[in-house]
C-alpha cells in the first residue's frame, strides 16, 4: 500500500496547482473543500478503495480543465465575435 501514498500525495499537489485560478475562490472555497475531501477518505485502506478514489480524483483534474478551457474560449469569443 506504501506504493499508492506517492499518487496520493501527487493528486492532491495536483489538484491544489489546479485549484488556485477556482472561481468561486481558493482560501475560502477550494481549499477547504478539497482538505475536508481527502481527510475523509483517510482511513482507507483497501488499495481497490484507493485505487477507486485516486481514479475519481483524475476525474475532478480533467473536469476542473475543462471549466478553466471553457472559460478562456468563452472570453476569447467574447472578445473578438462582439
Amino acid at each position: 500500500m506504501s506504493h499508492l501514498r506517492p499518487k496520493v500525495i501527487g493528486l492532491y499537489k495536483q489538484l491544489v496547482y489546479l485549484g488556485r485560478e477556482y472561481p468561486a475562490g481558493y482560501q475560502d472555497f477550494f481549499r477547504p473543500k478539497l482538505k475536508a475531501a481527502f481527510l475523509k477518505k483517510k482511513d482507507i485502506t483497501d488499495e481497490q478503495e484507493i485505487l477507486k478514489s485516486i481514479k475519481f480524483g483524475e476525474y475532478i483534474i480533467k473536469e476542473i480543465e475543462m471549466m478553466y478551457y471553457l472559460r478562456k474560449y468563452r472570453t476569447l469569443r467574447k472578445r473578438y465575435n462582439s
